[in-house]
């Protein structure tokens, strides 16, 4: 009977020494550095925004954040390496709303965008510019249309992917000008543009923090919006472009199946980045705002944008 108890007795502590080393384990998260995958190449806008994100998030996760930059097919490789990650909240996506809910409705993917990923959180929104080298010919976008009218397929245009956040402004916006461009993808925003500085395209779009950048070796040819710090271009419904060119959306994703405590810390530090001084100094820098979306509000926009890309597609592809 005795042996019985104190077998007994032993048994619950140490379950209560599993149960308390367990609760320990996650009061601790992060216990070790997190990996941020960006399914773009280096020098673009996300991988700009990643850098100034992961210099200021250890203050709030008491943990490095290692930005990994795995690029190709469209994003679909550093996607698919995110989404076969364990879901312990060690391994982030920084992505956007383009590769998250569009490219499902042009392409088989290797996962499910939103059965395989939740936000943490919208960082921020951009909307683009079309540029070319300083030394172009083109000096308006009209003078690129006239010329790109009378020499059909001669315009070579660089962008971020197929259907990637440069690649679908781009094709709207020529489209409505009836201009048939040669459309060439890149591994992401910065490989677009040192085509277009190596002399390989003609035009490329790219965002105001990336621009910002490149000094006097680009010339501003058209924003989505009014961009002081540019000079203030003409926008493009200035120009008579009647629609909406789409919105970026930066969203940091985690593998869905996150312990929810882990998610919320993760949600917490994003939300505490977004009131540090020395953050904001360092996104305005790049030309950008910080203009959060919690998790939890991001998370109910991507049904309809789901729902608007697959109409914006049929639209780009029929007749």
């Amino acid at each position: 009977m005795r042996r019985t108890f104190l077998k007994s007795v032993a048994m619950g502590a140490l379950m209560l020494g599993v149960g308390v080393s367990s609760a320990m384990a996650q009061d601790n998260y992060p216990a070790k550095p997190i990996t941020m995958i960006l399914p773009l190449g280096a020098g673009g806008s996300h991988d700009l925004n990643a850098r100034v994100l992961t210099s200021i998030l250890p203050q709030y996760l008491g943990q490095a954040v290692i930005v990994k930059l795995v690029p190709g097919a469209s994003g679909q490789t550093g996607t698919a390496a995110a989404a076969n990650a364990p879901a312990d909240g060690y391994t982030l996506l920084f992505t956007h709303n383009f590769f998250d809910q569009l490219q499902q409705h042009v392409k088989e993917l290797p996962y499910k965008p939103t059965e395989d990923f939740v936000t943490v959180a919208r960082t921020n929104s951009a909307r683009m510019c079309a540029i070319v080298r300083a030394d172009s010919q083109f000096k308006s976008l009209q003078a690129l249309f006239d010329f790109g009218k009378q020499n059909p397929g001669k315009v070579e245009l660089s962008h971020s992917g197929q259907w990637g956040a440069t690649m679908v402004p781009a094709a709207q916006l020529f489209r409505w000008a009836q201009v048939n461009v040669n459309m060439t993808p890149y591994r992401g925003g910065g490989p677009s543009l040192r085509a277009l500085l190596a002399g390989d395209a003609d035009v490329t779009f790219q965002f105001p923090s990336t621009i910002l950048g490149q000094g006097d070796k680009v010339r501003t040819l058209a924003c989505v919006l009014d961009e002081p710090t540019l000079g203030s271009p003409p926008t493009f419904a200035s120009l008579g472009f009647p629609g909406e060119i789409g919105e970026m959306h930066r969203i940091v994703m985690a593998p869905r199946g996150v312990p929810a405590d882990r998610l919320a810390k993760l949600r917490e530090a994003f939300v505490a980045l977004q009131e540090d001084k020395t953050y904001k100094r360092l996104i305005s820098r790049l030309g950008e705002d910080s203009n959060l979306m919690s998790g939890d509000d991001y998370e109910k926009l991507r049904a309809q944008q789901s729902k608007d890309y697959k109409a914006l597609v049929d639209s780009m592809t029929s007749g």
